[in-house]
C-alpha cells in the first residue's frame, strides 16, 4: 500500500510501509530480548574474527519504545543476519544498503514520516553508491583482528496522528450515517497514525457491513494521504459492501459415534434467517454446549446459493469419553472436604452423559460459633457429611430440542445449625426454544429426616416441579452483557402422596452494562426472591428452608446463618428469602480489576419477605485477576449491622474462580 504525501519536504513515495510494518508485528520477539534475568538464556554472542568472513557487532539507538525497536530488528538484514558474518567488506555494506531502505518504512508504519535512519560502518557512513567502497574498504580493515562495529541510529522526528477518516463506495459517495455511524469514522484526539491503527479502523468499518448482513465487504482500496507541514494524516477508504445474505443451508461434519441429529438440534439458526458474524459465533457457541464435543468450527461458504443465502458448515471432534476427577478442598466454615467424579460423556452415541460424584466433607475442623449451641439443642452428629449422586443428560430426544434429565442422590447434610438424611429421585424434560431460553418440567421424590433446634421433621415429598431459564449473557465466568434470570415453581401436593403438602416458588435475576465500548467499566446487579408455603415453620424440612449470608449471598455475614433464630440462637431458617447485590466492576488494567460491591437480603419466618424484619446489609471491595479461563476473584466485605449476640467476624475473605455473579 502506499502514502501520498501532500508537501515537499519529502516527494519520494513510501511504498509498502502499512503490509510489511504488519508483518513484522506479526514475529515475535525471541524471549532473550526481554531476559532481565536470564532466565531464558542471553543473546548470542557474534562469530568470531576470522580470515575468511567479517563478523560485526550492532547496536540500534535513538528508540526506546519496545515495540519499534523489535519491528526494526524483525525488518532488519544486518540483526536478523548477525550470526552468519558476511565473506567481506562489500556483503556487509550491501545488507547495510538493504537496511536504508527498509527501516524508514517502519518508521512510517509507527507514525513517524519524517523519521530517518543512518547507518556507519566503523565509523564511515553508508549514504548511497558513492559511499559503499570506503564502507567496505574501513569492514576490510577489521579482517582476522575484531569485530566490525556497525551502528544504526534512528531519530524518529514529530509523531503523526490521523486528522479524517472518510469511507466511500465503489463509486466515490460517502455512506449514511444509519449504515455507518460517525463513531467508526471519527478519528477522537490524538489518535497515532500507525499501520496497525489504520488497519484496525479499516476492520472495523468492514466488520460493521458484515454486521449488516453482508458477508462479502471488503475494502477495495485504502489512500492514507500525510500532510508533513501539519503532522496529520488523511484516510480514504473504498469499501465494496456486497450483496446483502440470509443464512443458508448448515452441513454438519461429526465423526464416527457422534450423532449429527444431536448437533443440529443445538443450531438455532434457520435458513433464510439474517447472516451476521454474531449469528456464526452463536451457531459455534451453542453447539460448544454440547459436553461430549471437544473443537467446534464454524465455516462460512464461499458464494451464496441459488436463493441468495451463504451456506454454513459446521465441523466437529469428539473429546475424550471417559473422564475421572478428584479434587481436594479447606474450607473455614465447612472444613475440609474430598470430592472425585467420573463421567462417561457420550454412552451410547448419541452425546448422552453419565455422572457419578462423591463428596465428603467434615465440618468438626471448619469455623464452627455454633458447636456449643448445637449439643444444648441435642444436635449431636459426628460432623462428617457427605453426598452420593448419579446424572443422566440424553440431549435431544429424536433429533428434537427436548432433554432427558435423570437424577438420583443419597445424602447427609450437615450444617452449623443443622443436619439432614434424605434420599431422592427425579426426571425430567427440558425444551430448549433457543440458546438463550429453556423451560422444564419434571416429577421429583424425596424422603428424609431434618433435625435442628425446634425438632424433628421425617418427610416424604412427591412434586411435579416446573421451571424457566434466560441467559443472554457473553461470558459464563465473566459476563459483560446481558441478563440472566431463572424462575421455578414445585409444588408437592398432600394428594400426590407428600407429607407435609408444601409449594416451594424461588427466582433470582442478574444484569449487566458495559458504560464503554471497550467494556472496563461495568455496572452488575442481581436479585433473589424465594417463599415456601403450605405449612409451618417447624414442619418443612431444613433442606426446602430459606437462609442467606455467605459468598453467593451477603457477603460478610457467615453461611447461611441470617434470618429467623431459635433456641440457643441457633439459625432456623425461614420460609421466604430476599436479597440482592450490585457490583462496580473496574478494569484498571487489561489483568487487573477492582469490584467495590453492596449486598442486602435475609430469610424471613413468612411465607413473603415481611419488610418490618430487619434486612441485613454489606459492604466490600473486591480484588480481580484475569486470566484466559475466568477471573480470580478475591473479595473482602464488612457487615454493616452485625447481629447482636452473634460472634461474627468483623471481615471476611472470599477467594474463587468467576465472578460472584
Amino acid at each position: 500500500m502506499n502514502v501520498r504525501k501532500n508537501c515537499p519536504l519529502r516527494s519520494s513515495v513510501t511504498g509498502g510501509v502499512f503490509l510489511g510494518v504488519a508483518l513484522a508485528l506479526g514475529h515475535p520477539q525471541p524471549a532473550a530480548a526481554f531476559d532481565l534475568f536470564g532466565l531464558f538464556g542471553s543473546e548470542e554472542a557474534p562469530p568470531a574474527p576470522s580470515p575468511t568472513a567479517l563478523p560485526y557487532s550492532l547496536r540500534i539507538t535513538g528508540t526506546d519504545d519496545s515495540d519499534i525497536l523489535s519491528a526494526l530488528q524483525d525488518t532488519s538484514t544486518l540483526y536478523r543476519l548477525r550470526q552468519e558474518a558476511p565473506p567481506d567488506g562489500e556483503g556487509l555494506v550491501r545488507r547495510a544498503e538493504a537496511d536504508l531502505r527498509r527501516l524508514t518504512d517502519v518508521l512510517s508504519g509507527y507514525g513517524y514520516y519524517q523519521g530517518t535512519v543512518s547507518i556507519r560502518i566503523d565509523g564511515v557512513p553508508v549514504t548511497g553508491e558513492a559511499s559503499l567502497a570506503a564502507a567496505a574498504r574501513a569492514a576490510e580493515g577489521a579482517r582476522a583482528r575484531t569485530l566490525v562495529p556497525v551502528r544504526i541510529a534512528v531519530d524518529l522526528g514529530p509523531a503523526y496522528t490521523v486528522r479524517s477518516v472518510r469511507a466511500l463506495d465503489p463509486r466515490g459517495r460517502p455512506f449514511p450515517d444509519e449504515v455507518l455511524p460517525e463513531r467508526l469514522t471519527r478519528p477522537g484526539d490524538d489518535l497515532p497514525a500507525r499501520s496497525a491503527t489504520v488497519l484496525a479502523r479499516e476492520a472495523r468499518i468492514v466488520d460493521r457491513f458484515r454486521s449488516l448482513g453482508h458477508p462479502f465487504a471488503k475494502a477495495v482500496s485504502r489512500d492514507p494521504v500525510v500532510d508533513d507541514a501539519a503532522h496529520v494524516m488523511d484516510v480514504t477508504f473504498t469499501v465494496d459492501p456486497g450483496p446483502k445474505a440470509g443464512i443458508g443451508a448448515v452441513a454438519v461434519s461429526a465423526p464416527e459415534g457422534v450423532d449429527p441429529a444431536v448437533i443440529r438440534s443445538f443450531i438455532y439458526t434457520e435458513p433464510g434467517d439474517p447472516y451476521s458474524p454474531q449469528a456464526i459465533s452463536d451457531i459455534r457457541r451453542s453447539v460448544a454446549r454440547i459436553e461430549g464435543l471437544g473443537a467446534v468450527r464454524v465455516r462460512e461458504g464461499e458464494r451464496l446459493d441459488a436463493q441468495g443465502n451463504l451456506p454454513v458448515f459446521v465441523e466437529v471432534t469428539e473429546r475424550e469419553r471417559n473422564l475421572i476427577g478428584v479434587s481436594a478442598r479447606y474450607s473455614t466454615v465447612d472444613g475440609p472436604g474430598v470430592r472425585a467424579y467420573y463421567a462417561n460423556r457420550n454412552l451410547f452415541g448419541g452425546s448422552e452423559t453419565l455422572r457419578l460424584d462423591a463428596d465428603l466433607y467434615y465440618l468438626g475442623l471448619g469455623y464452627d460459633p455454633f458447636a456449643q449451641a448445637r449439643k444444648l439443642a441435642g444436635i449431636n452428629t459426628s460432623g462428617l457429611g457427605g453426598r452420593l449422586s448419579a446424572t443422566f443428560v440424553k440431549p435431544a430426544l429424536w433429533g428434537t430440542r427436548n432433554d432427558l434429565l435423570a437424577n438420583a442422590f443419597v445424602t447427609r447434610e450437615v450444617q452449623q445449625s443443622y443436619f439432614v438424611d434424605a434420599a431422592g429421585v427425579s426426571v425430567a424434560v427440558r425444551h430448549r426454544f433457543s440458546d438463550t431460553f429453556s423451560a422444564q418440567v419434571g416429577l421429583d421424590g424425596q424422603v428424609g429426616r431434618s433435625k435442628d433446634a425446634i425438632g424433628t421433621v421425617d418427610y416424604r415429598l412427591i412434586g411435579v416441579p416446573v421451571s424457566v431459564t434466560y441467559d443472554s449473557t457473553d461470558n459464563l465466568l465473566d459476563p459483560t452483557k446481558g441478563i440472566r434470570f431463572q424462575a421455578s415453581a414445585a409444588p408437592y401436593p398432600g394428594f400426590l402422596g407428600s407429607d407435609p403438602g408444601i409449594f416451594v416458588a424461588k427466582a433470582q435475576g442478574s444484569t449487566y452494562y458495559a458504560l464503554d465500548e471497550d467494556a472496563n467499566y461495568i455496572l452488575a446487579g442481581r436479585i433473589g426472591f424465594g417463599s415456601v408455603s403450605g405449612a409451618r415453620l417447624d414442619e418443612i424440612p431444613d433442606n426446602f428452608r430459606f437462609f442467606a449470608g455467605g459468598g453467593g449471598s451477603v457477603r460478610g455475614f457467615a453461611f447461611r446463618t441470617l434470618g429467623p433464630r431459635g433456641p440457643f440462637n441457633l439459625p432456623i431458617g425461614g420460609r421466604s428469602l430476599l436479597e440482592a447485590s450490585i457490583e462496580a466492576r473496574i478494569k484498571v488494567t487489561d489483568t487487573i480489576g477492582i469490584v467495590p460491591f453492596f449486598d442486602a437480603g435475609t430469610a424471613f419466618a413468612s411465607e413473603l419477605p415481611d419488610f418490618d424484619e430487619r434486612i441485613r446489609k454489606a459492604v466490600g471491595l473486591g480484588l480481580r485477576y484475569y486470566t484466559g479461563i475466568g477471573p480470580i476473584r478475591v473479595d473482602v466485605a464488612f457487615p454493616l449491622d452485625r447481629i447482636k449476640g452473634n460472634r461474627e467476624r468483623p471481615v471476611a475473605l472470599y477467594i474463587s474462580l468467576g465472578q460472584a455473579f
